[in-house]
C-alpha cells in the first residue's frame, strides 16, 4: 500500500541539492544566523543523516521549520550483487518516485571505486548500451547521485576514493544537476573529493565539453569514442551524426588545452563491426599527437542487440596495433563479470519483471 507521507516530499524542496552558500542564504531568511547553515551541511554531507531530528545540535523550533520546508532524499536498496570472483558490489537502487538505478563499487590496489548512474535510463540511443533500450524517465537530481555515494558507503562500510560518471546516463544530458554535484562532492565540508579523482564519460555532446573545459575542474574526461570514423559511429552512436568525429576531437584538444588533462578514449570491441587491424590503424592517425589514452573495452553482450565480443587474441591484436602506432592503450580489466556489472542490465531485468508482475 502507498501511503500518503510517501508523497509529501513533493510538495518541499530538496535540501541536499542546496550548495552550502544556498543553504546559508535559504537560513538567513528565516532569521537564522550564518552558521547554522553550515551545521546542517554537515549533517547532510558529513554525517549523512536521514532526518532532520537527529540534528541534535540545532533548536527544535528550527527542525520543525526544516521539516516543513524541505525534505532529505534518501535511497533504498532493491537488490545488490556480490561478485564471487572479485569482490565487486552491484547495486540496484529505488528514488523517492520508485523509479530506480544503479551503482557499482569495484575495489582496487590503490583504493575503492564506485560508478555512478546520472540519469534514469538514456536518450543517446547507443546500440551497445542496455541503459538506452527504454529511453530517458528523467534526469537525476544531485542529491540522488550523492546518495548513490552515500547509500553504498554506508552498506559497505567503506570510503571510496575514486568516482566515475559512467553508470546509467548521459551527464552531459544532465550538465547543470551533474556540476552542482560536483561542486557538492569537492566541497570541504562536505565529502571533500578531489576532482583529480572523478572520472566523466560522455557520448561526445560538443558543446558541453567545451563548457566543462571552461570550468578548469581537474576531473578525467572520458569519451566513449568506439569508432575511428563517421561511417561505423553513425551505425552504433546516434550522436555522432549532430557531432562528426572531427569535431568531437576538436573539442577534445581544446579541452586538454585548457585544463592540461589527458583525455580516455572508450572504445568497446565488437567482432565483426570496429574491431579490424585496419580500425585500429585509422583509430591511431586519428589521435596522433594527443595526450590519449585508449581504454579497450570486451563488448558485453546485450540480448536486444546481438553485438558479440571477439576472441582475446583478436582484442590483444587491436591493443598491440594501436601501442605499435605510438598510441597508449590498455585492455580494461573486467570486474563483477559473474554478476552482470555492465551498466543497465540490472535494472533492465526488474524493470522487465516488474512489468510481466504488473500485467
Amino acid at each position: 500500500m502507498i501511503l500518503k507521507q510517501d508523497f509529501e516530499w513533493q510538495n518541499k524542496e530538496d535540501i541536499k541539492s542546496l550548495e552550502l552558500e544556498e543553504l546559508t542564504e535559504r537560513l538567513t531568511q528565516l532569521g537564522q544566523p550564518k552558521f547554522r547553515g553550515k551545521q546542517i551541511y554537515s549533517w547532510l554531507h558529513e554525517k549523512r543523516v536521514d532526518s532532520f531530528e537527529e540534528m541534535s545540535n540545532l533548536p527544535a523550533s528550527l527542525r520543525q521549520q526544516l521539516e516543513q520546508r524541505y525534505y532529505i532524499n534518501r535511497l533504498s536498496i532493491i537488490k545488490k550483487l556480490v561478485s564471487k570472483i572479485d569482490g565487486t558490489q552491484k547495486y540496484l537502487l529505488r528514488l523517492k518516485d520508485n523509479n530506480c538505478v544503479e551503482a557499482v563499487l569495484m575495489r582496487y590496489k590503490y583504493g575503492n571505486s564506485i560508478c555512478i548512474s546520472t540519469q534514469v535510463g538514456c536518450r543517446m540511443g547507443c546500440k551497445f548500451c542496455a541503459s538506452t533500450l527504454a529511453g530517458l524517465a528523467r534526469s537525476l537530481q544531485p542529491s540522488e547521485m550523492l546518495d548513490e555515494i552515500y547509500t553504498v558507503t554506508k552498506d559497505s562500510g567503506e570510503r571510496v576514493s575514486n568516482v566515475v560518471l559512467m553508470g546509467i546516463g548521459e551527464p552531459l544530458d544532465n550538465y547543470e544537476n551533474v556540476m552542482c554535484f560536483l561542486r557538492i562532492l569537492s566541497s570541504k565540508e562536505g565529502y571533500n573529493l578531489s576532482l583529480r579523482h572523478l572520472s566523466l564519460s560522455t557520448c561526445g555532446l560538443v558543446d558541453r565539453i567545451y563548457e566543462l573545459a571552461e570550468q578548469k575542474l581537474g576531473l578525467t574526461l572520458s569519451i566513449s569514442l568506439h569508432a575511428p570514423n563517421d561511417e561505423i559511429r553513425n551505425q552504433t552512436m546516434p550522436i555522432n551524426k549532430r557531432y562528426p568525429v572531427d569535431e568531437l576531437l576538436r573539442a577534445c584538444r581544446y579541452y586538454f588545452d585548457k585544463t592540461g588533462r589527458r583525455i580516455s578514449f572508450e572504445y568497446a570491441l565488437i567482432e565483426g563491426v570496429n574491431d579490424e587491424i585496419c580500425h585500429a590503424d585509422e583509430l591511431a592517425a586519428r589521435l596522433r599527437g594527443m595526450a590519449a589514452h585508449v581504454n579497450l573495452i570486451p563488448v558485453n553482450p546485450v540480448k536486444e542487440r546481438g553485438f558479440k565480443r571477439g576472441s582475446k587474441q583478436r582484442i590483444e591484436a587491436f591493443q598491440k596495433e594501436l601501442e605499435s602506432k605510438g598510441i597508449n592503450a590498455t585492455v580494461r580489466r573486467e570486474l563483477g563479470a559473474d554478476i552482470n556489472a555492465a551498466c543497465g542490465q540490472l535494472r533492465r531485468e526488474y524493470d522487465r519483471q516488474r512489468e510481466e508482475a504488473e500485467s
